[in-house]
This record gives structure tokens, C-alpha cells and sequence, in this order.
């Protein structure tokens, strides 16, 4: 599996827009002042035979007339362009290539035939590309905003990739509500040659990120993403959403980037034995992603509950159960601190009942004999608003 030059498209020194654009609401328009307007601190080089400026910028006809290295080429021109602009890339010696450019195998035998001139080209040149069929990607270490979307993100520690260029649009949105940080949004696009597999390996040997999530469609290489996966899920973990379950919704997964979804039964097998956590919905994909963002990871999967209601704390041990985990056994040390600091009918076990009348001392009584219980890896805390209880309180010092 090969990362070589994917840090040409993730940290370049230099970029040159193929379709920059003066006129609004065109996809050449938004990657041109994006890139300009965010830090970046490279050089950036407008691309358009009917331009010699572009936002102040020198424009140059084609890339073959840039006299500079670039290490990064953005094509948004029409599909048909693409294989010789590649070409041109070849040439000049560029090692990175982002093709925005719907119109590849999604559209059936005349998409493949195109994408198949494009991916000879690049082999050719050794040029690794990203999409086509993709809204772009961020980078906040190298301020490389090389997409059209919405908003930048905040910087942060969490990689997140997908196959949907409208879905990274929507988790952008939500991250900025919800103040989450990303270190890498990648619009992955179609896949004509950097695949899941390929990035999980470059984000997984990079120390400035923290975790990963996926939204998937299909997959390409298996082998490939197997083992990338599982070398990378045992240091970091990997969160993934995969869509296409149904048939209809497989149907549309295909005419979406143009790739087969498969057996939903086959990719749930290999996403647990690659060590990865598979979500269902968008919501919870998110709910994973801001804990990853914000929590510190556990040391391992001893998990306690506290709670102040014995149905909650019920359906928390029945929660757990479904991916394999026990609430941990509390030893007779633990057992023997909790008995001196909460009532004599307390569940006298995990998950840890404190009772429905339980003040703001007694929550802090016991969240402190756990925190010291060397058993105790993680803590689920379930608080359940009651008459005799006040929520407010709980954040008020003794």
C-alpha cells in the first residue's frame, strides 16, 4: 500500500487551480478564494486561457506554462479536460492532483473509458489523484482549504473521510455548532486511485491526528483497507458509517460514485474483525465524532455506571452488552469506599444506584471512590432528573 505523495496533496508547498474563475457562484470562483482567504501560506496559481488575472493573481493559460514547481494541481473544468490536464501535470512534474469533476464512472461506459485515460496518464508520472467526482479537501496543519463547501473547521485531532461530498458539508456544519475540531476533511470522491485504504495508512502515521471517521459507499481495494484498518484501530480509533444496506439503497450507492455496494452482512464482518466501530445513522456518526473530539480515550474497557435511577442503569448494562462489554466487577476495596459514602440500599454493585434522592455530596462522594478505583477504566454517568433532585446543584461546590 502506498502513501508516496499523498503529503503533495495534504501539505504543498505550491497549487495551481485548473477552471479558477472572476465569476461567482462557479466551483473555480469558491476553490480560488478559499484557498486565498485561509492562511495558506504557498503559492497559488490561478489557471484559465481567457484570464491573465484573477483576483490579483497572474494567470496563466495551462499548466504547462507555470515556470514554478507545483506540488498540487485542482481540476475543475469539465471532466473531458481531465486526462490532458493530467498530462500536463506529468510534465511539470506535479505529484498530487484533486479532480472536482463529476462525470466519471457514476455515468456508465463513457465515464469509465475517461477515468481510464486519466489513471494511465497518472501512472505514468507517478501523480496520486482524489476524486474524481469530490468536493475538495482541508488540511488546518498546512491552512489548505482546497474545497468549495461551506465554512472552514476548527483545527483539531479528528480525520474525517467521506465518500459524499454533500455529507462532509452537512458534518462541517454540525462541527461548528458543536465547537469539534478536524485535522484532515477529505472528500474522497469516486476513487480512481487514492482509495479508503491508502488514506487510513497516511492518517495513521500522522502523529496530528487523534482518531478517524469514515462515511462509506464502497469499498475498492479489501485487502488493501483490511490491513491498513487493523494496523491503525489498534493506536487510533476508527468510527464508520456505511450506507447501501438495502438494495435500493445499494442501487443508489452505485449510481452515486459508480462503485457496487456488496453484501452489507460481508463489510459488517470485515469491519469488526479490522477492529473498526460501525454507526447506523448519521446522528450517532457524529455523537462518536465529538466524543472522540472532546474525551480523553480510556485505557480500556472497564466501564462503571453511576446513576440515580435503577432503570437507567438497567438498560446501560444491556447497551453494553451489545458490543461485548461487561460492566467491570467492583472489588471488595471499592465496595467497602462506596458503602462508607452512600445508603445502606444502594444497589451494592455496578452499575453503581445511588438512589433517586441522591444530593449533589453524595454524586461527588462517589465519583471520587471511583476515580481512585484501579479497576475503573471508564465512567458512564446517567443522571435523571427528579423532584428531589436539582441538576444545578451538581455544578455548585458544597
Amino acid at each position: 500500500m502506498s502513501i508516496h505523495n499523498l503529503d503533495k496533496i495534504f501539505n504543498p508547498e505550491s497549487v495551481a487551480i485548473v477552471g479558477a474563475s472572476e465569476k461567482e457562484s462557479t466551483i473555480g470562483y469558491s476553490l480560488l478564494k478559499n484557498i486565498t482567504e485561509n492562511d495558506y501560506q504557498g503559492e497559488v496559481f490561478p489557471v484559465n486561457p481567457n484570464h491573465k488575472i484573477i483576483m490579483e493573481l497572474q494567470a496563466y493559460r495551462s499548466i504547462s506554462e507555470i515556470n514554478k514547481p507545483v506540488d498540487l494541481a485542482i481540476v475543475a473544468t469539465p471532466i473531458a479536460e481531465a486526462p490532458s490536464i493530467i498530462k500536463e501535470c506529468r510534465h511539470a512534474g506535479i505529484g498530487g492532483v484533486i479532480i472536482i469533476s463529476a462525470g466519471g464512472k457514476e455515468i456508465g461506459s463513457k465515464g469509465k473509458r475517461l477515468e481510464a485515460e486519466i489513471k494511465k496518464e497518472a501512472e505514468k508520472g507517478d501523480i496520486r489523484i482524489i476524486g474524481p467526482n469530490c468536493a475538495g479537501v482541508i488540511c488546518s496543519d498546512s491552512n489548505l482549504y482546497a474545497t468549495f463547501v461551506g465554512q472552514r473547521p476548527l483545527a483539531g485531532k479528528l480525520a474525517f473521510v467521506s465518500q459524499s461530498g454533500a455529507l462532509c458539508s452537512s458534518i462541517l456544519d454540525l462541527s461548528l455548532k458543536e465547537q469539534i475540531g478536524f485535522s484532515h476533511f477529505v472528500s474522497i470522491g469516486s476513487m480512481l486511485d487514492v482509495d479508503f485504504g491508502d488514506l487510513i495508512n497516511y492518517l495513521g502515521n500522522d502523529p496530528r491526528v487523534s482518531s478517524i471517521v469514515l462515511y462509506i459507499e464502497s469499498l475498492t481495494n479489501i485487502r488493501k483497507f483490511m490491513s491498513a484498518a487493523r494496523a491503525v484501530s489498534r493506536v487510533k480509533p476508527i468510527v464508520v458509517l456505511k450506507s447501501g444496506r438495502s438494495k435500493a439503497g445499494a442501487r443508489a450507492a452505485s449510481s452515486h460514485t459508480g462503485a457496487l455496494a456488496g453484501e452489507d452482512a460481508v463489510y459488517d464482518a470485515a469491519f469488526k474483525r479490522a477492529g473498526i466501530v460501525r454507526v447506523n445513522t448519521i446522528e450517532e456518526l457524529f455523537d462518536c465524532a465529538e466524543l472522540m473530539a472532546k474525551q480523553p480515550f480510556p485505557s480500556g474497557s472497564s466501564l462503571a455506571v453511576i446513576t440515580n435511577g435503577g432503570g437507567p442503569g438497567v438498560m446501560a448494562a444491556d447497551a453494553l452488552s451489545t458490543y461485548g462489554v461487561e460492566p467491570v466487577t467492583l472489588t471488595p476495596e471499592t465496595m467497602e469506599k462506596l458503602d462508607a459514602v452512600l445508603p445502606p440500599f444502594w444497589s451494592g454493585g455496578n452499575p453503581i444506584d445511588i438512589l433517586g434522592d441522591a444530593s449533589p455530596k453524595r454524586w461527588r462522594r462517589a465519583l471520587q471512590v471511583c476515580l481512585e478505583a484501579r479497576e475503573i477504566q471508564g465512567l458512564v454517568i446517567i443522571f435523571v432528573p427528579q423532584s428531589v433532585s436539582d441538576a444545578g446543584l451538581l455544578h455548585k461546590p458544597s
